[in-house]
């Protein structure tokens, strides 16, 4: 079984309006899921979703560097610890965002290929999530 999920996206805006909206837990909370975040090395941080089955993600922000933030994935109801990883670099477009899901394995027999088509979805959602959230903040700014 695959056991990492990578994403890769060429955004057309500043690199520091990317790291905020991954790294800010107001952000976060306008475009993805409700935040108690903060990305700071070994901050325990909580996602919570409003949406039907879905429980609460929380881990440990393992690497907060400008432009790098690692962290586990724990979902409450199924508490396999897993990794996230958001590189972010300079281009001539604008910024280059690497996301990295690793360690799904982890999760026994066919929890694991569950859990894979369901995060690779979720972070399909997320980046497009995302890109909606910063083209509305270059129209509002």
């Amino acid at each position: 079984m695959k056991d990492v999920i990578i994403k890769e996206k060429i955004l057309n805006h500043p690199i520091d309006k990317v790291w905020n909206a991954i790294t800010n837990a107001k952000e976060i909370s306008t475009w993805f899921l409700d935040a108690d975040f903060k990305a700071e090395k070994g901050y325990q941080y909580i996602f919570n979703s409003s949406g039907e089955n879905c429980s609460p993600i929380k881990g440990e922000v393992k690497q907060a560097n400008p432009y790098t933030l690692v962290y586990l994935w724990i979902v409450t109801e199924a508490p396999i610890e897993t990794t996230v990883k958001w590189v972010l670099e300079e281009t001539e477009e604008g910024t280059k965002l690497y996301l990295e899901h690793s360690g799904i394995s982890s999760y026994k027999g066919e929890t694991a290929v569950e859990m894979f088509t369901s995060f690779n979805g979720g972070w399909d959602n997320c980046i497009s999530g995302l890109t909606d959230y910063l083209k509305q903040m270059v129209h509002a700014g």
